[in-house]
């Protein structure tokens, strides 16, 4: 969670709910805001809060109440009847607030009032208010509700922010191998899953080591022709063969004082095989058609997802070349090993796609984002980029992202729910799916604990699940 992230919620939530005043805080474990955003505070002496803003007494009530509230008028709700707040001119006389906890302790508040001069708060505002909120504090809890650290400063060498995201341990470990090696002129394989970021990883060595000033060249050797493959790689002189019209440079040749890339180096075929071995060991190319050897200064990276070891003792890939690629080896985690980091995944394309599309950054809603969560990506981050593209063009430029935005694949039933209901029956049942949704997704599925949050006994919770049709999917720890 990043304060750039929490500006935005505050941003949507206050320009979406008109409010004479408005506060958004988030409180570390020691009870101290860590972030806060305010917009029309003042301080307006009364009867039973001299001295301080009538709206920071009002928020403090809220907080202690610790249940979401929506008074239509202060001077007929209880809850507030003590504090002898005057509904008059410009006082507050509607509130909306929205408190959460972890752990038992208040963790956060976005509280709203409008003056008597104003219209009423209403249950459309406090659904709004409910949505928006859900992803910033599903992910608050998952991070403890702590402060988020500051960032550390980093030098001209770091690696970019956006370079292999990920907060997993996985992710972590891919960042500091990436850091060891990036000033090294020794080659180094990445292997992965289609989708796992392996052309990232090898522009992030690139980008941050210290033949950044060179180029950094790039081919997938499955999608070239293998009669074609060697010229490609290695150039060739003119008339050396039928269509040679003029000398070319290979991309090897090209990548000189740089990187040179080989995605899908186990499609590579054995012909090619043993001049790339002669090329890593000599670091010298020779063009099709010609005997004078080219020097050569250039790192290799390759990667593949393909299980070389296997390659190797079928016979379909040298191993020599195979020691001579893998000198550090660096092993990119699937999606759904790290599923923590699809949130971050996700908020980080939300903010890039709605930048590049020119479009309002939309927040996702609860149940939408359940559906995402559980999803077991098997395209891996590439798969969740397009799923976000696709999101946004869905979503038409609104403020949410709702479950019947996603694709068919991640929402197979095609799950939705009405916006409003006007049956007191219909209304009850979709906020009970609702909200045992939530909470499920707090609760990481973990059904003991998630009776426990609510207030219910296993089988009470238990008999809604199969009342409203929610799947209860197992957690190792229920």
């Amino acid at each position: 969670m990043t304060y750039q992230f929490l500006s935005r919620i505050a941003e949507v939530i206050f320009d979406h709910i008109a409010a004479d005043q408005a506060v958004f805080r988030a409180f570390d474990a020691k009870g101290e805001p860590f972030f806060e955003a305010a917009k029309g505070v003042e301080e307006v002496p009364g009867t039973a809060a001299a001295g301080k803003e009538i709206g920071e007494v009002l928020a403090g009530r809220a907080l202690e109440i610790g249940r979401p509230v929506l008074v239509r008028d202060l001077r007929q709700d209880p809850l507030f009847a003590d504090l002898e707040i005057d509904g008059n001119g410009h006082r507050p006389r509607s509130v909306l607030s929205y408190p959460w906890s972890l752990g038992g302790r208040p963790a956060g508040l976005v509280f709203l009032a409008r003056n008597a001069d104003g219209r009423p708060f209403d249950t459309d505002n406090m659904e709004f208010l409910t949505l928006a909120l859900a992803p910033a504090i599903y992910l608050l809890r998952k991070n403890g509700g702590a402060s988020p650290a500051e960032p550390e400063p980093r030098g001209t060498d770091a690696p970019a922010p956006s370079a292999f995201m990920g907060e997993a341990p996985s992710a972590r470990r891919v960042r500091v191998m990436i850091e060891r090696v990036r000033d090294t002129d020794a080659p180094v394989f990445i292997a992965g899953e289609s989708g796992t970021g392996k052309e990232l990883a090898a522009k992030t060595i690139h980008e941050t080591g210290r033949r950044r000033g060179g180029p950094f060249v790039a081919i997938n050797c499955a999608a070239i022709p293998e009669a074609l493959l060697e010229s490609e790689l290695f150039g060739h002189a003119r008339g050396s063969f039928t269509g040679a019209f003029r000398d070319k440079t290979g991309l090897v040749e090209e990548a000189s004082g740089g990187t040179f890339f080989l995605d899908e180096i186990g499609d590579l075929p054995l012909a090619l095989q043993s001049k790339l071995l002669r090329v890593l060991e000599e670091r010298k190319v020779r063009r099709v058609g010609e005997n004078r050897p080219r020097s050569v200064d250039v790192r290799f990276v390759s990667a593949t997802n393909k299980d070389l070891d296997h390659e190797v003792e079928r016979g379909r890939f040298r191993q020599d070349l195979y020691y001579r690629l893998k000198i550090i080896a660096i092993d990119l985690p699937p999606l759904r090993a790290r599923p923590d980091d699809a949130l971050l995944l996700l908020n980080h394309f939300l903010d890039e796609f709605s930048r590049t599309m020119d479009r309002p950054r939309p927040f996702v809603s609860p149940v939408a984002l359940e559906l995402l969560l559980h999803y077991p990506w098997p395209g891996n981050v590439r798969e969740l980029q397009n799923e976000v593209q696709r999101c946004l063009i869905m979503a038409g430029g609104g403020p949410l992202i709702l479950e019947d935005h996603l694709s068919p694949k991640i929402n197979p039933a095609g799950e939705t729910y009405s916006r409003v209901s006007h049956r007191f029956a219909e209304a009850k049942a979709d906020f009970e799916r609702r909200f045992l949704r939530e909470a499920l997704v707090r609760c990481r599925y973990h059904r003991t604990r998630t009776a426990a949050e609510v207030g219910l006994t296993r089988q009470g919770l238990f008999k809604l699940l199969k009342k409203h049709g929610i799947g209860a999917r197992t957690s190792p720890a229920d």
